[in-house]
């Protein structure tokens, strides 16, 4: 899409979004009204919007011309006949027929007079070439299925090789770009334009986009949503546009990255996924507000502190704020009753620490140093169930650790509680399409759900799409399965920088 899109603008040009539509059994208008919507959420405005579909008569027109001009006919093998005859480069039976004869039964395909699968149209290219694409493609096959946009009015339809290069001809499109898989097809599509004698737009390809630990493909991506692999087509952890969306990405982080990387004609390039996560966070670093949330809360009572004691701290949503700015800031609550990640505690200190252990000091972001006093144990003797503390409200005290945390607010008022789904790379291997057993190879542990994770009060006013920086835990996004009895947050991406400390 950037290609497209991004040289089309560059140059000064337009680009158009065609839906290739041939496949009457395969479209579906759910579909149709996605792409369009997700072409103007990456910020693209085609220069029209076209289907196949509507050229149908003029495809069917053609295909009678190429006929009579002797560079078609029709067929009546078996697709298992046809792929046995092209792999050892022999010409169909029907091949030769007379001109009269095929335009007579295709204009018996036409009226629905034959029935589906008992023919097709085939083009007479080169049975003899080394391009296996030119071994005699399908124009047209039966298919008594109603369109969605052409409706009931055709029974047969034109295949892809036939239609796409004809359209680029009509639409008078002077560059038709694509993916190097379709680079072989080039032969085809000159031959048939030339065949009818018409305008041949210049064709190009390039490679497709390879992002390590997961998959590109759409016959791969399709196992993995139609076997409910992963959960639809919009699953955070896939590289769909929808997906990548619905993780938290902009449409100008990813931008970014596709300029960033280039267009090779290498089909062997694997981009790192760091990479791309380098764009997110460079962008959402500037417009991610900060916020607290505690992912597996632990309890600290601090004793020095009297119960149903609330003050409101200020916290900031930027790092630079500046204190005459009242936008910049939030209010947390801050009680007797705190509550910090379990990762952060230990019961033996180590000079390399920067948590809370027994009688050792850690600072409250935005609040108060405490000290633990003492460690509420479970029956077990190792699990750890609550923390006693002191604080010291005076701030003279500086310890070195800094933690987040979410305290319970004001008497009588529940904490809030919020659904976080952390997310980590789909598979395992850096490229999972090399492999031959690939599913074998899905991260088991791509997916994690907190359902009970405890969040600042001011969050409750977030919405779908809004982003976060959840601080010391990463990027997050308010999710779409989001209800007014819960918030549901997909982490975006963590804090870590890889590729940006690679890069310096």
């Amino acid at each position: 899409m950037f290609v497209d899109f991004g040289l089309a603008k560059e140059r000064g040009g337009s680009c158009y979004l065609r839906y290739d539509d041939t496949n009457p059994e395969a479209e579906k208008k759910e579909y149709i009204d996605h792409i369009e919507e997700i072409v103007k959420w990456m910020g693209w405005e085609p220069f029209k919007i076209t289907y196949t579909s509507d050229y149908f008569q003029d495809l069917y027109e053609l295909a009678v011309e190429l006929i009579r001009r002797g560079h078609a006919y029709v067929d009546h093998q078996t697709p298992d006949e046809i792929k046995e005859y092209r792999e050892k480069k022999m010409n169909s039976p029907w091949r030769d027929r007379p001109i009269a004869e095929s335009l007579k039964l295709f204009e018996d395909m036409r009226r629905g007079l034959i029935e589906e699968g008992k023919a097709t149209l085939r083009m007479r290219q080169d049975m003899q070439s080394d391009n296996f694409n030119m071994y005699d493609l399908i124009a047209y096959r039966i298919k008594f299925t109603p369109h969605p946009h052409a409706g009931d009015k055709w029974c047969i339809y034109p295949s892809y090789d036939y239609a796409h290069c004809i359209v680029d001809s009509l639409e008078n499109v002077t560059h038709s770009l694509c993916t190097l898989e379709f680079e072989t097809r080039r032969a085809s599509y000159y031959w048939l334009l030339h065949a009818l004698g018409l305008y041949q737009p210049y064709v190009w390809e390039y490679s497709r986009l390879n992002i390590s630990n997961t998959v590109m493909s759409k016959r791969k991506l399709n196992r993995l949503v139609t076997e409910k692999w992963v959960d639809g087509w919009d699953d955070p952890r896939l590289m769909t546009l929808a997906g990548l969306r619905r993780r938290g990405l902009t449409c100008t982080a990813i931008n970014a990255f596709v300029r960033g990387i280039g267009i090779t004609r290498s089909d062997c390039s694997l981009i790192r996924v760091d990479r791309l996560e380098y764009h997110v966070r460079e962008e959402l670093n500037k417009t991610a507000s900060r916020t607290m949330v505690v992912l597996h809360p632990l309890k600290v009572v601090i004793t020095n502190l009297e119960a149903g004691t609330t003050m409101d701290l200020d916290a900031r949503k930027w790092p630079d704020a500046q204190a005459d700015d009242d936008s910049a800031f939030y209010k947390v609550p801050f009680s007797n009753v705190v509550y910090i990640e379990q990762s952060d505690f230990r019961m033996k200190d180590s000079k390399d620490y920067y948590g809370l252990a027994p009688g050792k000091s850690v600072l409250l972001r935005y609040a108060f140093p405490i000290k633990c006093t003492d460690v509420i144990l479970a029956d077990d003797k190792e699990t750890v169930l609550e923390i006693r503390a002191e604080y010291d409200p005076s701030k003279k005290t500086k310890p070195k650790g800094v933690l987040h945390w979410v305290a319970e607010p004001s008497p009588g008022v529940d904490l809030l509680k919020v659904e976080v789904r952390l997310f980590e790379k789909l598979f395992l291997s850096e490229n999972p399409a090399e492999l031959d057993d690939w599913l074998a190879d899905l991260n088991p542990q791509s997916k994690l759900v907190i359902p009970n994770a405890y969040a600042v009060p001011t969050l409750r006013n977030a919405t779908v799409g809004d982003s976060f920086q959840f601080e010391r835990l990463g990027y997050f996004v308010v999710d779409k399965d989001s209800s007014p009895d819960k918030l549901v947050f997909n982490r975006t991406v963590t804090l870590r920088d890889s590729y940006g400390k690679g890069a310096k």
